[in-house]
């Protein structure tokens, strides 16, 4: 082994990051830029592929000066999933935006499959939906006319992989993989029938599909290896390597997840996936996602009605509840266990006495009873890991605590995404003797507060609101 740090990429919905990490699992140095987001339509969420390339290889050259490929160990990548590009497979330029993983302008194609939704289950675990990357890529190609012998269909992580090695190598991993609804889960594959249904075809999708810590490709002689999507390298990262064992990721949305063990299970309102997968095999996961999380806080922000994330926190830790606000931001539906992408997002039970503050306890609130609406749908979980940028809101995990009933232990960064890729390619190198090996100090943790019968009510008027939202 020839150096000992490891270059980790984390690239998200909203920004491009990248850490240097050293033996010790230490942060070393860390490099972001924020790109570009577009809507150009209701329900429409794109991003610009070679502004999140450019942008990618900038940080890695930031956190890199003075450090010479020979002191690199590995590069890792963690990459939001689902997200959808398309590029020339001659140039690697992308022939039309990248389908962020939050658009649904493919519902009337799923729509029109509905009557094989059980099939697509049973074959992918995901349910048939335009969140994922088979219904983005399909309509994409028909919405630009692209022969699908001369481009690449990828998600974010192949796209890094075919820039990284010049070209050379079109693969992903078994995570990413697992979130287009194009692969088998029990056969790690493309499935042939999947395949028809969405009408893609085999030679434009990567021509490999490995565990996180295959080696993919080198970069200036570095190994590319411990590539994640960003929830299951959180779920890796965050110790999640037992049975039961349970993690939610705070981000743009949410990400809840539990590890099933070696075999797929399957669950109402629920996906099953591959949560990592390494030489030591795989172990499989059941998921629900929140489509708007810390995005909620966000629009919030961008309405006008508050200047930062950080000024909600500020309000809503001056008042005791909502005063019977409840927001339901089904901005673009609503995601698991509801899956109903016709939803509209809802602020409900206003007054003339209601409050700005109020508004901002509804909106906390609200990332926290979707995360319970999930968990609700999971086997029992004595004790939740949390990480992601919002974890670091004390409120939040106090109400997600509440609501859930069962203690809240954060992890003490919100880089777990970056760092549970960086692990996995840290022990494929040689880098960490194993993952008990790697020191992982734990952040606060927080214990539910209120009684079960509190706890009923607050869920009872949650379920309220969100009928109406879907009416």
């Amino acid at each position: 082994m020839k150096g000992r740090y490891i270059i980790s990429v984390d690239q998200s919905t909203s920004a491009s990051k990248v850490l240097l990490i050293d033996e010790e699992g230490n942060i070393l140095r860390r490099a972001s830029r924020n790109h570009h987001q577009s809507f150009p339509q209701p329900g429409w969420a794109e991003h610009d592929g070679q502004e999140i390339l450019a942008n990618v290889l900038l940080c890695v050259e930031q956190v890199m000066e003075g450090i010479g490929p020979d002191q690199a160990a590995a590069l890792a990548i963690s990459n939001q999933r689902e997200t959808t590009v398309l590029w020339d497979r001659k140039t690697g330029q992308p022939v039309c935006p990248v389908i962020v993983w939050q658009d649904i302008r493919s519902q009337a194609l799923c729509d029109s499959l509905k009557i094989q939704s059980k099939r697509v289950k049973e074959i992918t675990g995901l349910a048939l939906s335009p969140y994922y990357s088979a219904a983005k890529a399909a309509h994409a190609i028909r919405q630009y006319d692209l022969v699908q012998e001369d481009i690449c269909v990828g998600t974010v992580d192949s796209f890094l992989i075919w820039h990284l090695s010049g070209g050379k190598v079109f693969a992903t991993d078994t995570t990413n993989a697992a979130r287009t609804q194009l692969m088998s889960l029990s056969t790690l594959d493309w499935d042939d029938s999947m395949l028809d249904l969405f009408g893609i075809r085999r030679e434009t999708l990567a021509e490999a599909i490995y565990p996180s810590d295959h080696i993919f490709c080198h970069w200036r002689g570095i190994p590319v290896t411990g590539v994640m999507g960003d929830s299951h390298a959180a779920l890796y990262g965050n110790g999640c390597h037992r049975v039961g064992e349970a993690k939610a990721t705070y981000g743009t949305g949410s990400s809840v997840m539990q590890n099933i063990g070696n075999s797929p299970v399957f669950a109402p309102g629920l996906s099953t996936c591959v949560g990592f997968h390494n030489k030591d095999g795989v172990h499989y996961a059941l998921e629900g996602n929140v489509t708007c999380s810390a995005d909620t806080l966000i629009f919030l922000c961008e309405l006008g009605m508050f200047t930062d994330p950080d000024e909600i926190e500020r309000l809503a830790n001056t008042v005791h509840d909502s005063g019977g606000v409840q927001l339901i931001p089904a901005f673009s539906g609503l995601g698991a266990p509801y899956f109903n992408s016709d939803a509209k997002g809802l602020l409900w039970g206003l007054s003339r006495g209601t409050t700005r503050a109020q508004v901002a306890y509804a909106a906390l609130s609200s990332i926290a009873q979707q995360n319970a609406d999930i968990l609700a749908s999971m086997p029992p979980v004595t004790l939740l890991h949390a990480d992601g940028g919002a974890s670091r809101n004390a409120l939040l995990m106090q109400m997600q605590a509440d609501l859930l009933g069962c203690p809240i232990q954060c992890a003490a960064t919100n880089e777990l995404s970056a760092l549970g890729a960086a692990y996995m390619a840290g022990i494929a190198t040689g880098v960490y003797p194993s993952f008990a090996a790697i020191p992982r100090p734990l952040g606060p943790r927080y214990t539910p507060s209120i009684k079960p019968s509190q706890r009923l009510s607050l869920r009872s008027d949650w379920k309220a609101a969100v009928e109406k939202a879907i009416q």
